[in-house]
């Protein structure tokens, strides 16, 4: 046995929980921007108040997947950011503010150093 029998992933809150928001947008946008997205963890702080707050980026390729990412009225972010949510406070088991923006980065899916940022390359 490699590790204890209690501990169910040997990733960090932060992939997890980035993980958790790519996977909402993914399945949302599975037709419009297939596998394009990465998310980046800017930030997670609790508060005074006891509420993790949690800063993300969603990276997209292109401008015009921006557009489709935010949604009509900011529609479908909202929808990405509060199906997260939900899922982050059952995995935390704590309130949370969660913050999203979407971030142009093109190419950034054949950049070793973004892979490596995001957590989806050890090298």
């Amino acid at each position: 046995q490699y590790f204890p029998d209690d501990m169910v992933t040997d990733q960090p809150e932060r992939v997890i929980i980035a993980e958790l928001i790519r996977e909402k947008a993914l399945y949302r946008l599975r037709d419009e921007v297939p596998h394009g997205i990465g998310v980046e963890i800017i930030r997670m702080q609790k508060r005074a108040d006891g509420v993790m707050e949690i800063y993300a980026n969603i990276l997209c390729e292109r401008a015009s997947h921006k557009g489709i990412i935010i949604g009509k009225g900011g529609a479908m972010l909202k929808e990405i950011g509060i199906a997260a949510r939900q899922d982050i406070e059952l995995l935390l088991g704590e309130k949370v503010d969660l913050r999203l923006w979407i971030k142009v980065q093109s190419d950034w899916r054949n950049r070793a150093a973004v892979l490596r940022e995001l957590g989806y390359r050890e090298e």
